[in-house]
């Protein structure tokens, strides 16, 4: 969900979301050996409610899931609290002023970003657009989310846009953002209504209710919300339903919705409260009131944003192909989606290029949602409790894979032809204006003498358990370079929804350790998985809770 530029009102939410997180503890309740996961819950069960489920502390195969970051819980000293001692801070500062190094530190690092002052010249110059395993066609052009945190529903258009592209033969084409955007905001409120309508037996101050009403409908989403609107809705072409002001700068219909959203939380629950009637009364007043609601958030969406095109009845889109040609489309958005079908990929490999794989609506449907958390085993679906867009739709759920296990399928979808959406958290060791991420391109060692996550406790699950990192951002893989001897990924080339300015022209490289810490997630084609890995898809998911951080939206 990252979003492309910050302005006031959604600095300070994310300010405050991220100190709420931490405020959370994010789920460091646990006896030892164990991890502890929400119930589902129904309108008699406490959102507080745990089951525990056994977990061992295994490593991932990278150097994570061990160690002291475990999440195990600590033996409570029993001592005062020491207040801050003013003498001693007077002597720190003395200390440091005194030394020649750190007065270089403080001219250089007091008046500039300090990530610039620290950048590796070595990591820019090593980090380059160069390699070995390309999909062959990209699609174009670079897109941009501007100050939304829609980067989930751009990531999944544009590999949406690849197949229309070659179906059509055309040079450049975008999809509808907007389109989708406009009714994730809807469903989402009336998701976020039935959730509080369903907890209405949970206290208000209680951790999930608090959890619910902290963020009712914001931009960010996953890849089974994308397949939940593209099934409901369908596709439209931007040209038919371009941004409004509002889409690329959504702070303000936000601040809108939002806030009615949670004034209808308290109105709801104080009517079900009160409710003294019949069971039957009681529903049809609360039915009522509901759908009074979503008139109202349909108005202000259909005022801010503009009315959609209706997905069951036909557009008429006309364009030039790269040949120069005429053409006419004329169909509805659900139509339109499910016309993806039977559209050739030519995979290129360092050699001839040769027809190998065709994706359809129903590729589409079966694409996994592959995870690594090391806080968990490998080879463990997962799902989080109440997270979702369009009730009755289908379910966000993981595989929790191995690093090497999700990076072999990423490179088998590269080598196929296909583009792959991703997930991670795009803020660390990462440079917009040259669209690096790279673990050494900030030496934050040489000014402070400490190096960031220099101990073994802040590994990736020590990140995830102490709210230090999470997905926040969704982009796409279109290449890689693999080792000309090991076949092992070197760096890999993504395609962002930043604009051309950032980047190279809007393209990022980003290195094989730094997505082995930051990448949380990639979506593939399931005839790229594994035997063992189709067979986790048949088991149940465990439960996480909703403000556990792999129920962040990217």
């Amino acid at each position: 969900m990252m979003y492309s530029t910050i302005d006031a009102v959604q600095a300070e939410w994310l300010a405050q979301y991220s100190r709420s997180q931490l405020a959370m503890g994010l789920m460091q309740r646990g006896q030892k050996g164990n991890t502890y996961h929400s119930r589902p819950t129904s309108s008699s069960s406490s959102g507080d409610e745990y089951i525990i489920v056994n977990r061992s502390d295994a490593s991932d195969g990278n150097g994570n899931g061990s160690g002291s970051g475990s999440g195990n819980s600590s033996v409570k000293l029993e001592r005062s609290p020491e207040s801050l001692d003013l003498q001693l801070t007077r002597d720190w500062q003395g200390e440091l002023l005194d030394d020649d190094k750190s007065k270089l530190a403080l001219a250089a690092l007091s008046s500039a970003n300090p990530k610039q002052v620290l950048m590796s010249s070595a990591a820019k110059i090593a980090d380059q657009q160069v390699f070995n395993v390309r999909i062959p066609f990209e699609g174009g052009p670079i897109t941009d989310q501007r100050a939304s945190g829609r980067c989930w529903l751009f990531a999944s258009t544009n590999i949406f846009r690849v197949a229309i592209m070659q179906k059509y033969a055309l040079d450049g084409f975008q999809l509808s953002q907007a389109y989708l955007f406009y009714w994730d905001k809807l469903e989402k409120a009336n998701y976020f209504l039935e959730n509080i309508i369903d907890t209405a037996g949970e206290d208000l101050d209680g951790r999930l209710v608090q959890r619910l009403l902290a963020d009712p409908a914001s931009d960010g989403g996953q890849w089974d919300m994308v397949y939940n609107l593209v099934r409901k809705y369908g596709l439209v072409p931007q040209a038919l339903y371009p941004d409004s002001w509002n889409a690329m700068t959504s702070s303000t219909v936000n601040y809108v919705v939002v806030g009615k959203l949670r004034e209808y939380a308290l109105e709801l629950r104080e009517v079900m409260a009160q409710a003294h009637g019949s069971p039957e009364a009681t529903r049809d007043k609360v039915a009522q009131m509901k759908e009074d609601m979503m008139r109202e958030i349909h108005k202000i969406l259909t005022l801010t944003l503009g009315p959609p095109p209706a997905c069951t009845e036909p557009f008429t889109w006309e364009f030039l192909n790269r040949h120069g040609q005429a053409r006419t489309v004329r169909m509805t958005p659900r139509e339109f989606a499910d016309a993806i079908d039977g559209t050739v990929f030519v995979a290129w490999v360092g050699g001839p290029p040769k027809r190998v794989h065709s994706i359809s609506t129903k590729a589409i449907e079966e694409m996994v949602s592959l995870v690594h958390d090391p806080r968990h085993a490998p080879l463990t679906r997962m799902t989080v409790d109440r997270l979702g867009n369009v009730v009755g739709g289908r379910a966000i759920t993981y595989v929790n894979v191995e690093m090497k296990m999700l990076k072999r399928a990423c490179v088998a979808m590269l080598q196929a032809g296909f583009p792959v959406f991703f997930g991670s958290d795009v803020g660390k060791f990462s440079d917009t204006p040259s669209g690096i991420m790279d673990l050494g391109l900030h030496n934050y060692s040489l000014a402070f003498d400490t190096d960031m996550y220099a101990t073994q406790v802040m590994d990736k699950a020590g990140r995830l358990r102490s709210g230090e990192s999470q997905m926040t951002h969704a982009m796409v893989l279109t290449a890689v370079h693999l080792d000309e001897k090991t076949k092992e990924p070197v760096r890999w080339r993504v395609q962002n929804s930043w604009g051309t300015d950032a980047g190279s022209k809007g393209w990022f490289v980003m290195t094989d350790e730094w997505m082995d810490q930051f990448v949380y997630q990639a979506v593939v084609d399931r005839r790229f998985l594994s035997a063992e890995v189709k067979d986790v898809l048949k088991k149940e998911p465990i439960v996480l809770p909703l403000w556990d951080p792999m129920g962040s939206l990217a």
